[in-house]
């Protein structure tokens, strides 16, 4: 399997939850990536100085899990309007700094999930976005062996889509990891992130499902490039707002 791990570089980059499974013992810096929606809507949430703490399954026990982090957890049907929260990035502008979410998403918060499971104790896990490209870059620096990770979408068989997003988001990301050595497929994300029109992605097959169902606004809201000087780091099961090396936020007991 060695082969596969791309362990001659610095940055690789290798797709979805298998990606964690297999690599995330060799590395240092984990950086999860799903843009439409979840990576956006912890960028958010991190923004507003609230603690986000993802949840990978969209039923009952999301509930449960919310109770034993004193936190409110996210509806499970995505929507912007109406009390509460939910996977829709544009209800979380509504988020408090303090304030505890739990949310619950099948890509984002499952790789998270994943990647707190088999990586080391000492091993950074980060989020990122089009919106905090060089802050999570800048976070990254200091790690000597970094994987990204695109989530991609799902087939209605549940089997992994790679997404343009993603890869655009990760290409981003890598592209301003100053004097760091990429491998190939790391590079190439960088090709595609720097080939790639932002005003484009809103024609990609993900923006295109959210805006036939309503959530334009979402897109617009993820596709918003470094808009934000915050990285975003799992501390404590939360993840918190980065700046400068210092959390913005520390989550609680």
């Amino acid at each position: 399997m060695s082969y596969f791990s791309q362990s001659g570089y610095e940055v690789r980059l290798e797709w979805g939850i298998a990606a964690v499974e297999n690599l995330a013992h060799e590395v240092d810096c984990i950086v999860i990536i799903d843009v439409m929606s979840f990576s956006t809507c912890v960028s958010i949430a991190c923004d507003r100085g609230a603690l986000l703490f993802p949840y990978p399954w969209k039923d009952q026990s999301a509930q449960e899990y919310a109770r034993q982090k004193d936190a409110e957890a996210a509806h499970v049907d995505r929507r912007f309007s109406g009390p509460g929260y939910t996977l829709s990035p544009q209800s979380l502008l509504k988020l408090s700094a303090g304030n505890r979410l739990v949310l619950p998403s099948p890509n984002g918060s499952a790789t998270t999930f994943k990647a707190k499971a088999v990586a080391s104790a000492s091993t950074a896990l980060f989020c990122g976005s089009l919106r905090n490209l060089k802050a999570t870059a800048r976070a990254c620096l200091g790690f000597s062996r970094i994987l990204l990770v695109p989530c991609g979408e799902r087939w209605t068989d549940g089997s992994l889509r790679p997404s343009l997003e993603d890869l655009t988001a990760a290409g981003g990301i890598i592209a301003h990891l100053a004097g760091k050595t990429p491998s190939p497929e790391a590079e190439a994300a960088v090709a595609v992130y720097r080939a790639t029109p932002l005003d484009r992605l809103r024609e990609c097959a993900s923006a295109q499902e959210l805006i036939e169902r309503g959530f334009a606004a979402d897109v617009d809201l993820c596709l918003e490039p470094d808009v934000s000087d915050l990285a975003c780091q799992l501390v404590d099961d939360a993840f918190v707002g980065i700046s400068d090396g210092k959390t913005r936020l520390i989550s609680g007991p």
